[in-house]
């Protein structure tokens, strides 16, 4: 990868008998911003403190611009994070919170005062530096927290679930300066978070996590569109994953139906499992349907209703849809051929990969 600031090699962490992480590996490219998503005690964590210098790798390779750091201090490395609970000196006014670690250094006075208001204005907290931190709002506070990571000038900046402590609407504002002060920086963030929302909105790269593992990893639009397997799909966003069977390339069967499909590079009639999106399934009438469901419940959730129904055999169905049903109707479902993503059971992600660039570079020959 050009450009690679950090790489992991083989990198497994073990508590007693618990791997928390097995066989890590990744490159992380300068300037951009990765998230590491996936549910609690998934490993997320012990990565970012591993990186951070907190934790050692039980075992496997870690370096920092093509030099090995396994066993630099922490205080040695070009990295800082932000901790969830933002971990501020509350005797300490703003000022000094973000000037404590430069004042550690022994930096000079007027270094200190040029970097700390610079710091200050590029979280859009200048005039807060007398500013006591109990007087502070929650999402000022953490706009202190980052500041006094940057002031460092790191060129990685850590981030440990730092916006799951505000709320709904300042989490999204938060989400949309981060990114924007990533972008401005031109530094590697390194994001962790259990909020699938948080890095679709956030990221350049994702990587999705497990019982200690990297399942998939992509850009935001590939994860959501092309999840590996059944925890992916069902993790990010909202899904209708049912069973199926993959007749050829390009046709899948579901519920005895037989359609058009956009994937390929599997057995003939392998068994698979089929993902289909709420957002993509559209309400019409039972003459133009491609399957037939019965509504169970319907909540107006302000912009969709969010219906929940259930097929012939007992499946179910939810569907994001403008137009409103009723409940105990029988409806028709439409869907697009792209619509439809289809998973092999225990598809390595390298696998994956291969199989999906076999048939995308057949359709570009055509082209």
């Amino acid at each position: 990868m050009a450009n690679t600031i950090i790489k992991f090699s083989g990198v497994n962490k073990r508590y007693g008998e618990t791997m928390a992480l097995k066989q890590i590996d990744f490159e992380l490219e300068q300037g951009k911003f990765y998230t590491l998503l996936g549910p609690s005690g998934c490993g997320k964590t012990t990565i970012l403190r591993i990186l951070a210098g907190f934790t050692d790798a039980s075992a496997g390779t870690i370096e920092f611009k093509g030099k090995k750091i396994n066993d630099l201090p922490a205080n040695k490395r070009k990295v800082n994070t932000v901790f969830q609970d933002y971990a501020l000196f509350p005797h300490l006014n703003v000022f000094d919170n973000v000037a404590f670690g430069l004042a550690l250094k022994k930096t000079a006075k007027k270094v200190i005062q040029e970097k700390v208001l610079e710091a200050l204005r590029l979280v859009q907290l200048s005039g807060f530096g007398d500013r006591e931190i109990s007087e502070l709002s929650g999402g000022q506070q953490q706009r202190v927290a980052i500041a006094r990571a940057i002031v460092n000038e790191p060129e990685v900046l850590l981030l440990d679930e730092p916006l799951s402590a505000l709320d709904a609407k300042l989490r999204t504002q938060m989400q949309v300066e981060l990114r924007q002060l990533q972008q401005r920086l031109g530094i590697t963030f390194v994001f962790v978070t259990h909020d699938q929302g948080e890095a679709l909105a956030m990221s350049d790269e994702i990587f999705v996590m497990n019982d200690g593992e990297i399942l998939q990893q992509g850009d935001p639009v590939d994860i959501y569109d092309e999840p590996i397997n059944h925890f992916v799909a069902d993790f990010i966003g909202e899904s209708n994953i049912i069973k199926g069977r993959m007749i050829a390339d390009y046709q899948v069967e579901i519920l005895g139906h037989q359609f058009e499909c956009a994937d390929a590079g599997m057995r003939p009639n392998e068994p698979v499992e089929v993902v289909l999106r709420p957002e993509d399934l559209v309400l019409t009438s039972l003459e133009k349907s491609k399957l037939t469901v019965t509504v169970d419940t319907q909540v107006f959730r302000g912009d969709i209703y969010e219906i929940m129904s259930h097929d012939a055999v007992g499946n179910e169905w939810l569907i994001h849809s403008v137009r409103k049903s009723e409940v105990g109707q029988q409806v028709g479902i439409y869907f697009e051929p792209e619509d439809i993503h289809v998973m092999r059971f225990g598809e390595s992600e390298e696998d994956f990969d291969a199989r999906l660039e076999s048939y995308e570079g057949d359709d570009d020959e055509e082209v």
